[in-house]
């Protein structure tokens, strides 16, 4: 069946009474951590300054295909998190710090999208799509139908794609800024950096907080949902291209060896494997202590994790 055919059960609305006091004040504070860090991809980076136009053709090439499909995979974020956010407000004693947090959170994506949509027309232009056609229906998820679907739990969302989607995201943020040597790489990096950092601490942070309320069911379900996510589609290569599984990855993993050798903000693709791994060593950590647990996961060429 076409995905654009298949119905989203959405949740009524159910808003009375309507409660808007702090109810978490951890995460009332990322929110209003993150309203006194806003900034400006336009001005608050210096665009001018980079270097770029000394690279050889080849090193720009694989810099701008890099960075393109890092927007791809950022621009998830434009449909999820609004998605997450009305769902939220749909239901009924949803708290109001999470509403706030996740409407800034989405600024902030749109300002990282910027940015790595105009490093790579820096580096020589952004592409606007996969050389290969198969890698479009890697990045086609329809994340943010699962995000309103009345039958899957908030909580099950918010424990994958914030807990440990956002996790890997400031995991593999800090590889690339901890590798960014060129000035306008590290530069837009240092700014997008606090934001990964907080959406993943949101993740954690709701998670824990709803831990105690999900029986054995529920907590079952988390586990589920998480394993067949990330091998549905962290396995197909979405964050990380070698991990993929039903494409030939060569192609991309040479490109993020030859820019993370080139000090342009990226990890080599056996350093993203590896960031994966320890983002995920820490959820499955973190998730037990909430009493979640999330067993070993079997890639059919890395082995476990």
């Amino acid at each position: 069946m076409n995905a654009s055919a298949v119905a989203t059960n959405i949740p009524v609305e159910r808003r009375f009474p309507l409660d808007l006091h702090e109810a978490d004040n951890r995460i009332r504070a990322l929110y209003e951590t993150a309203k006194q860090s806003h900034w400006n991809p336009d001005t608050d980076i210096d665009w001018a300054t980079h270097q770029l136009d000394a690279l050889d053709r080849a090193t720009r090439d694989a810099c701008r295909r890099v960075w393109s499909r890092r927007a791809w995979v950022e621009y998830t974020g434009m449909a999820a998190t609004p998605a997450l956010l009305i769902r939220f407000c749909l239901e009924l004693n949803r708290e109001s710090d999470p509403k706030y947090f996740l409407a800034v959170r989405n600024t902030e994506e749109a300002w990282h999208i910027e940015c790595f949509h105009r490093y790579a027309e820096t580096a020589g232009g952004y592409v606007d799509r996969p050389d290969n056609a198969a890698w479009e229906t890697v990045f086609n998820q329809n994340q943010y139908r699962d995000a309103l679907d009345a039958g899957v739990p908030i909580d099950t969302q918010v424990a994958v794609h914030c807990a440990f989607v956002d996790s890997l995201e400031q995991r593999l943020a800090r590889g690339w800024a901890s590798n960014a040597t060129e000035p306008l790489a590290h530069a837009l990096l240092a700014r997008c950096l606090p934001d990964y950092e907080r959406h993943a601490r949101f993740g954690l942070l709701y998670a824990e907080r709803r831990a105690a309320t999900l029986d054995t069911a529920q907590r079952a379900q988390v586990a589920r949902a998480l394993i067949d996510y990330i091998t549905r589609v962290e396995f197909a290569g979405y964050h990380c291209a070698g991990l993929a599984t039903r494409i030939d990855p060569s192609p991309e993993c040479a490109d993020l060896d030859r820019v993370a050798a080139a000090g342009l903000g990226a990890c080599s693709a056996a350093d993203e494997i590896a960031c994966f791994r320890t983002a995920l060593e820490q959820t499955r950590v973190a998730m037990g202590t909430l009493g979640l647990e999330l067993p070993a996961i079997d890639h059919p060429r890395l082995g476990r994790f």
